[in-house]
């Protein structure tokens, strides 16, 4: 008798960079990848090829610069929050807590709950959101969104983030 162990690895470009997002806020392709990680706080993930950390810089069609941290471990909970900014402002859509209360006082400023560590606690209004806006397309016989064509783009620029990332240097897309 053997024992046979299946180990399903995503990269961290793969796993935690949010590509099908800044495509869908920017309404626009990206045309170029930089990317650099390290291994900072996981050793053993490097042991298989990967990092712990990382920092990609999108270059959209238009020129405007798209900026996406990626960690293995925040040590203040899970972290997933978008900041726009341009010549009209800025838009932040910040992280869930379990309450919308912050505190000031002498010794802190804007002292929150903790960020919700499971998906579910902090996404579970949005899958539903989801699955209305997947039935109604299906009842209005439109294609829904995101599409497949999305899921394959967001590889792309995971895999052309791993290259840039191996290489050291950019990638350049469509070329």
């Amino acid at each position: 008798l053997f024992a046979l162990q299946v180990f399903i690895y995503f990269s961290i470009f793969i796993y935690f960079s949010i590509f099908d997002m800044a495509r869908f806020l920017f309404g626009e392709e990206p045309v170029e990848v930089t990317a650099m990680g390290s291994v900072l706080v996981d050793r053993d993930i490097g042991s298989v090829g990967d990092v712990d950390t990382a920092m990609v810089i999108l270059r959209m069609e238009s020129g405007a610069l798209c900026h996406i941290n990626c960690s293995r471990r925040s040590r203040y909970g899970y972290d997933q929050r978008v900041e726009l900014f341009g010549e009209g402002g800025m838009l932040i859509s910040t992280n869930p807590t379990a309450t919308h209360v912050e505190r000031y006082a002498d010794t802190r400023t804007a002292a929150r709950d903790r960020l919700c560590d499971f998906f579910l606690d902090r996404y579970e209004k949005s899958y539903l959101l989801e699955l209305d806006a997947f039935a109604a397309a299906h009842e209005e016989g439109r294609k829904p969104t995101p599409s497949f064509e999305d899921g394959r783009q967001a590889l792309v620029l995971a895999n052309a983030a791993e290259e840039s990332a191996r290489t050291g240097r950019t990638v350049r897309l469509g070329a």
